[in-house]
């Protein structure tokens, strides 16, 4: 059973995650936000530094003119350590603004990471990727993965309803991918010579059809889309899978994008047929099942309320496309939490479908157990995120699979 700390902040928090929905229940959004929100004024933020702090450096990106949607980068610390001299600090002004963090020095070669896309969680009403939680798990993967993380901040409910949370998260893969394009065609850009040839020149920047935005420079010098994993938490798992079954739908069409695996930790999936850790555990900690079907009610369209949703319930029959196409998947459960029996009945699925999904059960845990910010230092917390980066390693290594379970 969870320790009395545990039993005692559960009591808390769900006293506090009452009290919002209480207010987003009677407060109800009458027009749709097209801009939306990606965080809530309750939630403790961490301030984004482009220095390396613990190891990474952050920044923030708000990459979509017409929505909230936006970005925060984590970029582990051994991208200068592979190479001292592309260690700069630029400190020139640009009117009152002094930029002092790290910037990639043009016409030298980068260490190249894999790129994990991470949906946070929040039951699609609360949490934010600039929360101070999931910094504090971002940062972790990072370090302990050795790739850069791009944490999506994706419009909440109820003022952006279902599809806005998992079209951001597609919009940020094809984001990604734009970038990418952008990266190679500036390797290429140049002046002429007196042949009329172009020449090749690493510092040259490439704007967009509005002239206002170059390639992203971090990714530009160390992100390897064609090693792109996808990562979600709780509901953040919902969208990640989403994205996960638009990627094999593009194909080559989101090149050189590839997403070659994706992490579901203790996905908030249900259905209309209850499962039977969603009759014994419902009333489980932090989560319960009454909360939770609150969170739903302000997510889903209010006209087509439906719990076997496709983006409530995976295991929906004639699901596009087949199991069989889809990418490695490894699935988190928590012992005491109860949406574990339909996560795990996804896993079984897939596994059946021969695709690689293990199954990563932790005894006496709970639903977030190693996200939330109470939670994050305890033992079982870290070592599921070890447990992650050794599985993650298998597919994101140059060298082969070295790593397995």
């Amino acid at each position: 059973m969870p320790s009395l700390a545990v039993k005692l902040y559960s009591i808390f928090f769900k006293f506090q995650q009452r009290y919002t929905l209480h207010n987003l229940t009677q407060n109800p959004v009458h027009a749709v936000d097209p801009f939306g929100i990606t965080s809530r004024r309750e939630e403790s933020t961490a301030a984004s530094n482009p220095s390396f702090y613990e190891g990474v450096a952050t920044k923030d990106i708000h990459i979509d003119p017409f929505s909230s949607l936006c970005i925060r980068i984590f970029l582990p610390a051994t991208v200068v350590n592979f190479d001292p001299k592309t260690i700069i600090e630029d400190k020139s002004k640009d009117g009152a603004f002094i930029y002092s963090g790290y910037s990639p020095q043009a016409g030298t070669k980068h260490k190249k990471l894999p790129v994990v896309l991470q949906f946070h969680g929040g039951a699609f009403v609360g949490g934010s990727n600039d929360s101070v939680r999931n910094d504090a798990f971002c940062r972790r993967i990072a370090n302990l993965c050795d790739v850069i993380v791009v944490a999506v901040g994706y419009r909440l409910a109820p003022e952006s309803r279902y599809p806005a949370a998992f079209d951001d998260g597609l919009k940020v893969l094809n984001w990604l991918a734009k970038e990418a394009n952008l990266a190679e065609c500036g390797k290429w850009m140049g002046n002429g010579n007196g042949n009329g040839n172009r020449r090749r020149r690493a510092d040259a920047h490439v704007f967009d059809g509005f002239g206002a935005s170059m390639a992203e420079p971090w990714l530009a010098a160390h992100g390897d889309p064609s090693r792109c994993v996808l990562l979600g938490v709780s509901s953040g798992a919902n969208i990640a899978d989403y994205v996960a079954r638009k990627a094999v739908e593009a194909g080559k069409l989101l090149d050189p994008v590839k997403v070659v695996a994706q992490v579901l930790m203790y996905p908030f999936f249900i259905g209309s047929n209850p499962t039977a850790s969603e009759i014994k555990l419902a009333n489980s900690y932090f989560y319960d099942k009454s909360m939770c079907m609150q969170t739903w009610k302000l997510f889903l369209p209010e006209e087509k309320f439906d719990l076997d949703h496709p983006a409530a319930n995976p295991l929906n029959p004639g699901r596009e496309p087949p199991l069989k196409f889809m990418p490695p998947t490894l699935t988190v459960v928590a012992e005491q939490d109860w949406m574990r029996d339909r996560a795990i009945a996804y896993s079984e699925e897939l596994r059946r479908a021969n695709i690689d999904a293990p199954l990563l059960e932790y005894k006496d845990a709970v639903h977030e157990f190693a996200t939330l910010d109470v939670l994050l230092q305890t033992p079982q917390a870290q070592a599921c995120a070890e447990d992650i980066a050794i599985w993650v390693k298998k597919y994101i290594s140059l060298r082969g699979h070295e790593f397995s379970y």
